[in-house]
C-alpha cells in the first residue's frame, strides 16, 4: 500500500498529501519544471521505426459552415488529426493538435480553411506528413415532389486534407447521397408476368447509398449544395423527407422512370463529376441494399487519373443506410 494503512510492515508514504489544491496557480517557472516526454532519450519501446500516422480521433467542437446562399450554420464537427512520427522519437504532444484547431475555431470552414489549419498544425506539432479530417452532418431544406411540403435532409460530409514532406497539399470532400434504386430486371419480369399471364407483380427497389470522394484542383471551390445537385442530376431518385399521398405516388413514378442497376448508378455519377473541371480526381462507391437478396449489390468507379484513386474502396458496411 502506498496511500492506505494496512497490517503489512510497509506504511503509507510520508509527506504525500492526497488532496486537490484548487487555489494552486502554475507559474512559468513551474511549467518549465514539468517533465516533457518528448525530450526523453532511448525510451522507444518495441521496434525503433517510423510510424506513418499518430494523433487523435473523435475530437469534437462546433464549427461554422457557410451555405451556398451565404447563411452561416454552426454544426457539431468531429476531427481526426495525425502526423508521421520519425524513429528515435517517443511520441508527440497530442494536445497541440487540439490547440492548433481551436486557434481557427471561429473561421468559416471550407476545404481551403482546412488546408490553412494543416500548415499551422504541421509546423506546430511537427512530423514530415500531416493529415486532417473534419466530419459533420450538413442539413439542406428539400421540397417534396408534389405537395409543396419541405423538410431537412441531412448529408454526411467530411473535409479532408493532407500535406507531405515536400509541401504537396491535397484537398478532398467526401459526400454521402442516399437514393432509391428500382431494379431493371425485376421491372421487366413484372411486366412480363402482367403481359403474358395477367398477373400483378411489383418490381423490387431498395434504399441505396453513394459515397463520393472528390479531390479538388488547386484553388478550386465546390459547395456541398453543388455536390448534392450533381448526385441528384445523375440519379434522380433521392429519398424523400416530407411526403403526402401525391408525393408517394410521384416517387413511385420517379422510380419507374429511372430504373437502375448499381452499375448504372456508378456510371451516371461518373458522367456528372467527370464533367466538372474543378474535380481533379474522384472515387465513387455505391451500394444497393437488396430487398430481393440477403446480400447487397456494390460498385466502385474512379476517374482513372495516373497516380490517383484506384477504386480500392472496400468498406461497404459503412454504406448501410
Amino acid at each position: 500500500m502506498f496511500f492506505h494503512e494496512s497490517d503489512q510492515p510497509a506504511q503509507p508514504l510520508n509527506g504525500v498529501e492526497r488532496r486537490y489544491d484548487a487555489d494552486f496557480v502554475a507559474s512559468e517557472a513551474y511549467r518549465d519544471s514539468l517533465p516533457d516526454m518528448s525530450l526523453t532519450r532511448n525510451a522507444v519501446q518495441g521496434a525503433n521505426v517510423p510510424i506513418q500516422q499518430v494523433g487523435i480521433s473523435g475530437f469534437r467542437l462546433p464549427l461554422r459552415f457557410i451555405s451556398e446562399d451565404g447563411t452561416a450554420q454552426l454544426l457539431e464537427a468531429r476531427v481526426t488529426g495525425s502526423v508521421s512520427l520519425e524513429a528515435n522519437i517517443k511520441g508527440i504532444n497530442m494536445s497541440r493538435i487540439m490547440r492548433t484547431f481551436y486557434e481557427h475555431k471561429d473561421a468559416s470552414f471550407t476545404p481551403e480553411t482546412l488546408a490553412e489549419i494543416l500548415r499551422d498544425y504541421q509546423a506546430t506539432v511537427g512530423g514530415l506528413n500531416a493529415r486532417l479530417k473534419v466530419s459533420f452532418s450538413y442539413p439542406m431544406l428539400q421540397q417534396s415532389l408534389r405537395s409543396g411540403l419541405s423538410g431537412y435532409q441531412y448529408y454526411d460530409v467530411s473535409y479532408q486534407a493532407s500535406l507531405d514532406a515536400h509541401g504537396t497539399l491535397r484537398r478532398f470532400i467526401v459526400f454521402d447521397f442516399v437514393y432509391s434504386s428500382a431494379c431493371p430486371c425485376s421491372t421487366e419480369l413484372s411486366e412480363h408476368a402482367r403481359a403474358t399471364r395477367n398477373v400483378y407483380a411489383i418490381p423490387h427497389s431498395q434504399r441505396s447509398k453513394a459515397r463520393v470522394k472528390l479531390e479538388l484542383t488547386d484553388g478550386a471551390t465546390l459547395s456541398i449544395e453543388e455536390i448534392q445537385r450533381h448526385c441528384l442530376n445523375a440519379l434522380k431518385t433521392e429519398t424523400q423527407v416530407m411526403v403526402k399521398r401525391e408525393d408517394e405516388q410521384a416517387f413511385a413514378e420517379l422510380n419507374g422512370a429511372y430504373i437502375k442497376f448499381v452499375e448504372d448508378a456508378a456510371r451516371l455519377l461518373f458522367e456528372q463529376f467527370d464533367a466538372d473541371a474543378r474535380v481533379r480526381d474522384f472515387e465513387i462507391a455505391c451500394a444497393h441494399l437488396e430487398s430481393l437478396h440477403s446480400h447487397d449489390a456494390i460498385s466502385v468507379i474512379c476517374k482513372g487519373v495516373p497516380g490517383g484513386f484506384e477504386a480500392e474502396f472496400t468498406d461497404f458496411e459503412s454504406l448501410i443506410c
